[in-house]
């Protein structure tokens, strides 16, 4: 699992972030994403920084467990104020 802060999205809401899953460690994953590797387009464009301090507790799990974590953390962030993309 990571979450990536989203500055400058068109229509954000200030508080915009990406939830995804990898089987790469974050920050390679953050890595291969800004470089245009099977990116996502908001990241890649708007990603500034990896936010470990709403997922690094959750980390590691099985493949399984993150397609499940995935969605409630997205539900989760979104409770709490914050504009997610990805999350599915």
């Amino acid at each position: 699992m990571y979450v990536v802060l989203l500055e400058g999205v068109p229509g954000g809401s200030g508080k915009d972030v990406y939830v995804g899953m990898t089987g790469l460690t974050p920050e390679e994953r953050f890595a291969n994403q800004k470089k245009g590797y099977k990116k996502n387009s908001k990241v890649m464009k708007y990603g500034v920084r990896l936010l470990p301090e709403l997922y690094q507790h959750l980390n590691p799990m099985s493949y399984d467990e993150a397609c499940q974590m995935e969605q409630v953390l997205a539900k989760k962030l979104t409770k709490e104020g914050f504009h997610v993309y990805g999350g599915h």
